[in-house]
């Protein structure tokens, strides 16, 4: 079934193409302050509105020396959609889905770089069909989960967003568009290397203009939920590497406050999709409705130091005793489920004016005393987090910068305050020593020597990148900071 229009990702269209003369006029820019989720760490740049292939090179010819770097819905927690004094792509008007095929197997959808994973959502379920990787939020483009090879609840089960990438459309330094596969295609892309550079790359090989996804079939849009509460890190732990595989998808929150015999306390949920005879009759009419309620905008009203020991010990408190200690079967919604924080608009102002920094990182399973250390660490430094995720990664991809391995990885918000730079600092090395790595997308603050030891592949990349672009003028924040 196929009710949209063929696409650039046909078998019949070349695979390197001729984008557009050189006499293009340059596009409007706005000089703006740019900065990622964790609203820290903003940059000035020219911000240009790219409503087509044409303005996309158009902004790539009259750049400038500090380059260019591709942007969607900015939520990225550091500064890999910024560029200081350059020229920043904002790519969210290329946001059309050209095709969906219902009847290939898999399913695919191609879609412009800009859609959104929440409209993807929406296009898709009335087909019967899912995305098959959805991170902790659905306000994402297609390009930055490509870009920052996002990963969700089902990495142990069905890997990062990269592995389901059938082709996409990269305009590259040259001004041309290429159109990329993960096993290659001779005289373009040899063995697939800058396919998987692009994969993870955030936004350092070109722009992503498009791609087609290999998605999912689902008779629901609902998920079937056990839940169980753990006294402590021991326990949770124990439970994810005894049951984890028997789920799809796997994920628990932890106290970070709480210390002593219960440090680690968690609520550990895990389910799968939702069939139809698990609906009942009243969902059953309806068992692909989207229920995506809202309750608002975060008005920018809060002070720093919003969240202190009361409102995390409260916060914690509640989250851990509203959940039941052992549940099976619950039916819950797409928004319960995956995106409860996409509830309320703008959830980042509550850190206040200084922002939050969100650390994550990933250890192997080999080395779960280095995770241990590490989680204790962050419990008694003083610095509180109350939005705290624990899962299982499973085997990795190609990609020389894709964050997930095999082993446990950690997520924890921290407000912005005195003394952070030593916790994370700390953590940091013992994270290198466990032969571990920081997540890229969430990072504003690694050093270019401590990011090289976590990526063994990182030189890998460089001879793409530096082939792609010699001239380096695909830029970012990131990058200087990383010397990419």
């Amino acid at each position: 079934m196929n009710d949209f229009p063929a696409t650039a990702a046909d078998p019949d269209v070349p695979a390197i193409r001729p984008s557009l003369p050189e006499s293009q006029p340059a596009i409007p820019q706005k000089f703006v302050e740019l900065h990622g989720w964790g609203r820290a760490g903003s940059s000035m740049s020219h911000l240009a509105q790219i409503d087509s292939l044409a303005d996309a090179v158009s902004a790539l010819r009259t750049s400038g020396g500090r380059g260019v770097t591709p942007r969607g819905l900015g939520r990225s927690y550091g500064d890999a959609a910024q560029n200081a004094g350059g020229v920043t792509l904002d790519l969210t008007k290329l946001d059309k889905v050209l095709a969906v095929d219902a009847a290939s197997e898999p399913a695919t959808v191609t879609v412009q770089a800009g859609v959104s994973l929440d409209a993807l959502m929406r296009t898709l379920l009335p087909f019967g069909l899912w995305v098959p990787v959805l991170p902790g939020t659905r306000q994402v483009t297609i390009g930055g989960a490509i870009a920052a090879d996002v990963h969700g609840k089902n990495h142990h089960t069905q890997g990062s967003f990269g592995n389901h990438v059938l082709s996409l459309d990269l305009l590259t330094a040259d001004g041309e568009v290429r159109t990329l596969t993960p096993t290659g295609s001779p005289g373009v892309d040899e063995g697939g290397r800058l396919f998987w550079a692009t994969i993870g790359g955030m936004g350092l090989t070109g722009a992503i203009i498009s791609a087609t996804v290999a998605v999912q079939r689902t008779e629901t849009a609902y998920f079937s939920v056990d839940t169980d509460r753990c006294s402590d890190i021991d326990d949770l732990m124990a439970k994810m590497t005894d049951g984890d595989d028997a789920y799809t998808y796997s994920v628990a929150w932890f106290d970070a406050v709480t210390r002593g015999k219960h440090m680690g306390r968690a609520v550990l949920t895990r389910g799968d999709k939702a069939t139809l005879a698990d609906l009942d009759p009243k969902k059953r009419r309806d068992p692909l409705k989207f229920v995506a309620p809202s309750f608002g905008t975060i008005p920018e009203v809060f002070p720093n130091r919003m969240v202190n020991r009361l409102t995390a010990k409260a916060f914690s408190e509640f989250w851990y005793r509203k959940a039941p200690a052992h549940r099976v079967g619950e039916l819950q919604n797409i928004t319960s489920f995956f995106h409860p924080l996409d509830i309320v608009a703008e959830w980042n102002r509550v850190y206040g004016p200084h922002g939050f920094l969100q650390y994550q990182f990933v250890v192997p399973f080999t080395e779960a005393e280095a995770f241990r250390r590490c989680f204790e660490m962050i419990v008694t430094s003083g610095h509180l987090s109350c939005l705290n995720v624990l899962k299982r990664f499973g085997p990795g991809n190609p990609s020389p910068l894709s964050f997930p391995m095999p082993g446990w990885t950690l997520t924890v918000d921290l407000p912005i305050e005195h003394g952070l730079d030593k916790l994370c600092d700390a953590l940091d090395a013992e994270v290198v020593g466990a032969g571990g790595r920081v997540y890229l997308a969430k990072d504003s603050r690694l050093g270019a020597d401590t990011f090289r030891a976590m990526y063994p592949r990182l030189d890998d990349f460089l001879a793409v990148r530096r082939e792609v672009d010699p001239s380096g003028l695909f830029n970012s924040d990131l990058a200087r900071r990383l010397h990419l």
